[in-house]
């Protein structure tokens, strides 16, 4: 069954009807709303794939009682988490034949009236994963909870840093859509099944040079409870960041490719270290002395760290260059 677009979306573009969209549903105590969610699949979408995560409410019964014959259900025994469920969801779509897959929640705040607008960039050809920005809609932000949004704010930088997307906003938006070909290339075993799922995608996305496009998308906020909590976001991501960035910055700059923003990396870190180790070193012979040291010996510690520090700096900038703009098909 070829896709075939509805007048609700007049202005996508032809490649559509080459394309096998599936929507993919993560499942987990969603009974109040899995039942509109898949109601209001648009008729033009190929398949519904909804993964039951160990869910333990009647959420798989209630979907499948909708009787949509687009539907498939894939089951998880126990519960491995939203990103592990999605990955579970995408391998199953690209298995039926899906060329083109959107991961939509289950509790209804993703509006399938914006589905036209996710798909646009990949259909046209511009894009081979987008995603929803949320923070683009005045009043749909005002009506984002307060903990949601401060904690959106913090990690969209760590995670622009640790993506290399520095083009992107609003990372831990789950509306998204990715072309199969990318999905395939991606190493799966390094995405998160949890709720770094999203920053793990985008790592792994700059890591096959994909391009990722920004969507703006506001997002419903319905009676339901998210389960991402504040310590979470504050304590767990952090870390996991880190961890990305280091693995994509070697695999990027040393492994694949060595470019002066490489040489920027190592003199910039080796100059700050050796100034901030001997700077502290002369700060404790000072302190126990009580002889002050001297203007030589201050600058000797400065001038590494301020020059450390601007290599660095550079090094950031090469990477906010280095986003990658050429789509993997047309590669």
């Amino acid at each position: 069954m070829h896709t075939q677009l509805q007048s609700s979306a007049p202005h996508l573009l032809q490649p559509l009807s080459q394309e096998h969209i599936f929507i993919v549903i993560p499942m987990y105590r969603v009974e109040p709303y899995i039942q509109g969610v898949i109601a209001g699949i648009p008729a033009w979408v190929e398949g519904i794939v909804v993964v039951d995560d160990a869910s333990p409410d009647h959420s798989a019964e209630l979907a499948l009682a909708v009787a949509d014959p687009r539907l498939v259900l894939v089951r998880h025994t126990v519960n491995q988490g939203v990103g592990a469920a999605v990955l579970s969801g995408y391998t199953r779509a690209a298995e039926l034949g899906a060329t083109l897959m959107v991961k939509m929640d289950g509790d209804g705040q993703m509006a399938p009236e914006f589905l036209p607008d996710l798909v646009r960039p990949l259909l046209a050809g511009r894009a081979d994963y987008a995603k929803g920005n949320r923070f683009v809609h005045y009043e749909a932000l005002l009506a984002m909870p307060v903990v949601r949004r401060l904690g959106n704010l913090g990690l969209s930088f760590m995670t622009k840093l640790a993506s290399g997307y520095w083009n992107i906003f609003d990372p831990t938006n789950g509306y998204t859509a990715i072309a199969c070909e990318a999905f395939l290339r991606l190493n799966r075993s390094q995405i998160h099944h949890r709720y770094f799922f999203e920053s793990s995608m985008l790592i792994e996305l700059n890591l096959q040079r994909a391009v990722v496009a920004d969507v703006s998308l506001p997002a419903r906020y319905l009676r339901e409870i998210s389960s991402l909590s504040i310590s979470k976001t504050l304590f767990e991501f952090p870390p996991l960041l880190f961890k990305g960035l280091a693995r994509r910055v070697w695999l990027e700059y040393f492994v694949m490719d060595f470019s002066l923003a490489s040489l920027y990396m190592i003199l910039g870190t080796l100059m700050t270290l050796w100034g901030l180790i001997f700077g502290v070193i002369k700060w404790i012979q000072s302190a126990q002395s009580g002889i002050p040291a001297t203007t030589g010996t201050v600058m000797l510690a400065a001038m590494p760290v301020i020059l450390g520090f601007q290599l660095l700096l550079s090094a950031i900038a090469h990477d906010m260059q280095n986003v990658p703009r050429t789509p993997l098909a047309r590669r």
